[in-house]
């Protein structure tokens, strides 16, 4: 059974009670969330990150590659976790797949509109890790009411971009392809060079890993939402809810 569940723009005065439904639908497919405080991500990030893992509750940065931000994300989604992103309306579903994403537990919400902490808040209710995007700066008491709800619903949050709150933040310092011969062959791999500062505004040496992703993952590459059969434009949850049996 797969899901992904669209909430298309403008977010309008009747949000709460769509995100409402859209919860309600969720929990009824998850059964119950993953009992644990630490998510494991990809071995390779794992000293990266504080404590060799996300942490319920935790917020982290990532700039400039979404890639790496999906990394992250398929180790919890992989062991069984609901993840979510938000704000990101180009996410290629197909690379997520590459990276070991399930889509089957994977809800998109590509444009939130102007209630995206709204919206972000919500789905951490029913998702285990969010992908996100902020529409724009985001104030420090809105990102404070942000942290306590991802403590409360022990959910993990990976922005792109910078966040006031976060943990750790990384960024990839090196990028290099592999599977090319002399003059022939296929790229087969990307090979990163990620670096990691540990706590906001914190002080000190980076730490560094080296992390290989396939083909598919590559930046930037997008997949169609299949079976997108989209309700009016007056709807703003829109159903796909895709399930394929």
């Amino acid at each position: 059974m797969a899901l992904r569940a669209l909430v298309d723009s403008p977010v309008r005065a009747d949000t709460a009670t769509e995100l409402h439904e859209l919860q309600g639908r969720i929990k009824r497919m998850q059964g119950t969330r993953l009992d644990t405080r630490s998510l494991p991500t990809a071995p390779e990030l794992s000293r990266l990150l504080p404590g060799g893992a996300l942490q319920a509750g935790g917020s982290y940065s990532v700039l400039g590659s979404t890639a790496l931000a999906m990394s992250l994300m398929a180790g919890p989604s992989a062991a069984g976790t609901w993840c979510a992103v938000i704000g990101l309306p180009s996410f290629g579903v197909e690379a997520a797949a590459s990276m070991g994403i399930d889509l089957e537990r994977l809800v998109l919400v590509p444009q939130p509109g102007p209630d995206w902490l709204t919206v972000t808040a919500a789905m951490a209710d029913v998702a285990g890790v969010l992908i996100t995007a902020p529409p724009g700066r985001i104030a420090p008491s809105d990102a404070a009411r942000l942290a306590a709800r991802l403590r409360q619903r022990e959910a993990a949050l990976i922005v792109l971009g910078s966040w006031p709150q976060s943990d750790a933040t990384l960024r990839v310092t090196e990028s290099s392809w592999s599977g090319l011969g002399a003059g022939h062959g296929h790229l087969r791999h990307r090979r990163l060079t990620v670096s990691s500062m540990l706590g906001q505004g914190a002080s000190g040496r980076p730490r560094t890993a080296h992390l290989t992703l396939p083909l598919g993952s590559t930046e930037g590459r997008t997949a169609p939402l299949a079976g997108s059969g989209l309700l009016d434009d007056d709807t703003v949850v829109r159903l796909p809810m895709v399930v394929n049996r």
